[in-house]
């Protein structure tokens, strides 16, 4: 193997790492949580964790075997717009909602572990040699991202419930 297979294996194998992580951390934080909207948002987290988690196996045992980088990691792609499906929720359910400091740290925690992904893999496309690399790259960070916004969402209406309906509802300004 070149090194730039070595690299993209290497690379490949601390995302699975990290992945797996994030997928157990969700898993629990959803049986521990005490409120719908987050049990849903963790539920949420850890089946794209499962196929963040699909992907890196898929590409790690093609690459191991040889093949070069194909497209067919596309075919698991996240099943639901999260942002969407956490204010659907949140809408349904109103302020009779509340977190308890357990909740709340582990939405941070999921924040930090995000942004930990995030760095992460911006730090993999500094040094993706091949554009179905990249594009992979970019599809994790993007997905991520999604994640973490997902989880300050979630933070944002358990700590200031009017700050998220005004930003999220967007309710028309009078004299506007």
């Amino acid at each position: 193997m070149d090194d730039s297979c070595d690299r993209c294996l290497q690379m490949l194998a601390t995302a699975l790492e990290k992945e797996i992580k994030g997928a157990e951390f969700y898993r629990d934080a959803m049986a521990k949580c005490s409120n719908q909207v987050g049990k849903e948002l963790f539920r949420c987290l850890m089946a794209d964790e499962g196929i963040h988690i699909k992907r890196v196996k898929q590409i790690y045992e093609s690459l191991h075997r040889g093949q070069p980088w194909s497209e067919t990691w596309k075919s698991e792609a996240p099943s639901e717009d999260l942002n969407k499906l956490t204010k659907k929720r949140i809408t349904e359910l109103g302020a009779a909602v509340t977190a308890d400091t357990n909740d709340m740290e582990a939405l941070k925690i999921g924040i930090q572990m995000e942004q930990g992904a995030i760095n992460f893999y911006e730090d993999q496309l500094k040094k993706a040699s091949n554009p179905l690399e990249s594009e992979f790259i970019k599809c994790m960070i993007a997905e991520e991202r999604t994640h973490f916004q997902a989880l300050e969402d979630v933070i944002l209406y358990f700590t200031d419930p009017e700050s998220w309906y005004i930003e999220k509802e967007r309710p028309p300004i009078d004299g506007a």
